[in-house]
């Protein structure tokens, strides 16, 4: 399984799609959000986690995009006869979306304390890093069920459509605190915004609430199982 992760990782990097769109487009959003207007300290920090985040969901959602593709070109059926147990291939795949999410939160997280000045403790940029990085697996699981129930194309489309949609309604790109209170009870709820959460808690002095890992938790739960049952009805199909 160690070196199926390796193939799997070395091919995702090497994919200028991903590279552009998953590491180099948050740092730019980033950039370009907190130096429109007045310097706001506070607010480069929380938009620096927010994007991390984005950034890592993005990344997390495009293995769901490998997992299409293998099934077009008849890699996931070579897999099938192969000893490796369908719970190695899944794992295999989660630790690859695990891995490939590091370089979007750090060129993030590197913007923010090298051209924004955002300044934190030690523990709390490598507290950040962690929790971002530990919190995208949810995400992850979420692109595979896509990629192993839908073609590509259409796999590519919702992942896009789960990206933006999770990130504008969680909170990643603007703060909550900006929406109707109707609209800020129902982002309490998703798995973006208490995602961004865990950094932003950490960001502040403290650990993230109990509330905020309950919730991220259950999403885990829901997006593992979502995976696990489009992982067993494409081995109907392929």
């Amino acid at each position: 399984m160690f070196d199926y992760l390796k193939l799997e990782v070395r091919r995702t990097l090497r994919d200028v799609g991903f590279v552009i769109g998953g590491i180099a487009m948050p740092v730019l959003m980033y950039l370009l959000f907190t130096n429109l207007g007045a310097d706001d300290g506070t607010w480069k920090t929380g938009a620096m986690v927010g994007m991390a985040g984005y950034g890592a969901v993005g990344c997390a959602l495009n293995t769901g995009g490998g997992v299409a593709e293998d099934r077009a070109i008849g890699w996931l059926r070579q897999l099938r006869v192969t000893p490796m147990t369908p719970r190695q291939v899944v794992v295999g795949r989660t630790l690859t979306g695990s891995v490939t999410v590091v370089p979007a939160i750090l060129a993030v997280l590197a913007a923010g304390g090298l051209l924004n000045g955002v300044r934190l403790a030690v523990w709390q940029w490598a507290a950040i890093a962690v929790l971002l990085w530990l919190g995208s697996v949810p995400f992850t699981l979420l692109g595979l069920g896509n990629g192993y129930r839908l073609t590509g194309q259409t796999t590519g489309v919702t992942n896009m459509a789960c990206n933006l949609g999770l990130a504008v309604l969680g909170g990643l790109w603007f703060p909550v605190a900006l929406f109707p209170h109707w609209l800020r009870t129902v982002s309490a709820y998703t798995p973006t915004y208490r995602f961004a959460e865990l950094g932003t808690s950490v960001a502040s002095g403290h650990a993230p609430a109990l509330g905020a890992v309950a919730v991220l938790s259950a999403w885990l739960l829901a997006f593992g199982s979502y995976a696990v049952l489009s992982y067993r009805r494409s081995g109907r199909t392929v």
